[in-house]
């Protein structure tokens, strides 16, 4: 597939399914710990943490070293190589039977991570410059997109079949990825001087680090998956404190995850090409502010009306937040470092979403559910108030193109 507008929705369909079925699932963990698997109530909300955090901590280990592989080796072996792998561990998923069996599971699944960010350094590294806020918004939307109908695809197979059925079903919607990357992906020709870029070696990764603009852009990603994972394992029993019971709540949880993913299916690529108008950076500092603004606000109804069109107000913003971020690493690197930039990237979100389910389940054991809630807002009101203070001072507000590919943003 040598067409970029082609390879382009090819990707955004397979972000559409890539996070269906991670949102099928992973929203409900908790509730499967206690249905399923036999989890005390009691329980778990510790275990929610242990089991969301240990995969997240294997992949931001694994995924600079699958990203330096891409940019060495194949982007497509590795996107392949992902695809396959989740795939086995989402089929694995739904044959656990113990605690201990999904942490296992988790584990792997750890391990196997890494098809994001190989599809954005394709994607990237093939799209025009002038096209680049676009497409990662496109891809942004499908992803969003897919958020919307996995909750609901979920809740509606644990509903009519078990909770078991949404692991089978992701499991064969990673494995049509899998073949579709094969069949439709080709490996584009590299220049000599690319490949040359891309080997030398272990130093890539340190070099890439100590670009100012690439330092701040993981920190952000990092911490505002971190707000993002504090408040996903005590969500469904929040909304269960809402709507004062249990009855059907993995279904009405699969309705209130979806709510932020309908606003931001429309709102993803409107973000992109206000980034290439106005700058990423002040596209960033927007998205930030209101997300963080409405995340805190959905925390004060004591019903799950409002709380659901705050949540709703919030995801139009939040939308904006990742196209942003991914677009600053494409303008602040080069073709052939895009690999270990978005492997960069992904591991430090998978260090946020460590500490965020960690921090979110103690959170909750000690104060409240709706204290966790109000806490993934107030992350990220802090964390873009701490990035305009720090924001570089020669960058032109008009553009979305770096002045300085290395140095600003």
């Amino acid at each position: 597939m040598t067409n970029w507008k082609a390879l382009v929705w090819f990707l955004t369909l397979t972000s559409v399914l890539m996070s269906a079925s991670y949102t099928m699932l992973v929203p409900f963990l908790p509730m499967y710990l206690i249905d399923e698997l036999g989890v005390a109530t009691s329980d778990v909300n510790l275990w929610s943490g242990l089991i969301f955090s240990t995969t997240f901590l294997i992949s931001a280990i694994m995924a600079p070293i699958w990203g330096a592989l891409a940019d060495k080796k194949s982007r497509k072996m590795m996107a392949v190589r992902a695809a396959v792998c989740l795939a086995i561990s989402y089929a694995w998923g739904g044959f656990v039977q113990t605690p201990w069996e999904l942490f296992a599971m988790r584990c792997f699944q750890g391990f196997s991570a890494g098809l994001w960010p190989a599809c954005l350094a394709i994607m990237t590294s093939t799209v025009p410059r002038e096209k680049m806020g676009w497409c990662l918004g496109l891809m942004q939307g499908g992803s969003t997109a897919g958020g919307v109908f996995g909750p609901l695809i979920g809740g509606v197979l644990a509903e009519i079949f078990g909770m078991r059925a949404s692991f089978y079903l992701a499991g064969a919607a990673l494995g049509l990825i899998a073949v579709g990357l094969i069949v439709f992906i080709k490996e584009p020709e590299r220049r000599e001087s690319a490949n040359k870029t891309a080997k030398k070696g272990d130093g890539g990764n340190m070099k890439l680090l100590k670009v100012p603009v690439i330092a701040r852009m993981l920190f952000a990603a990092a911490v505002v998956q971190l707000a993002v994972m504090l408040v996903q394992p005590v969500l469904p029993l929040y909304i269960a404190e809402l709507q004062g019971s249990m009855d059907k709540i993995v279904m009405v949880s699969g309705i209130v995850f979806s709510v932020v993913g309908v606003s931001g299916i429309f709102a993803a690529p409107m973000w992109g090409r206000l980034g290439t108008n106005i700058g990423y950076r002040w596209t960033l500092y927007i998205a930030l502010f209101g997300g963080g603004l409405f995340g805190i606000i959905q925390a004060l109804p004591a019903d799950i009306t409002m709380f659901v069109v705050w949540r709703f107000v919030g995801g139009i913003f939040f939308a904006g937040i990742f196209p942003a971020i991914n677009a600053l690493f494409a303008e602040n690197t080069l073709p052939s470092e895009r690999g270990r930039v978005y492997g960069l990237s992904y591991a430090a979100q998978q260090i946020g979403s460590v500490c965020g389910p960690l921090f979110g389940g103690l959170m909750a054991t000690y104060w409240s559910n709706q204290s966790v809630v109000m806490a993934h807002g107030v992350v990220m009101v802090i964390l873009v108030l701490l990035l305009y203070w720090r924001r570089p001072k020669n960058q032109d507000p008009g553009s979305g193109l770096a002045i300085n590919t290395k140095e600003n943003e």
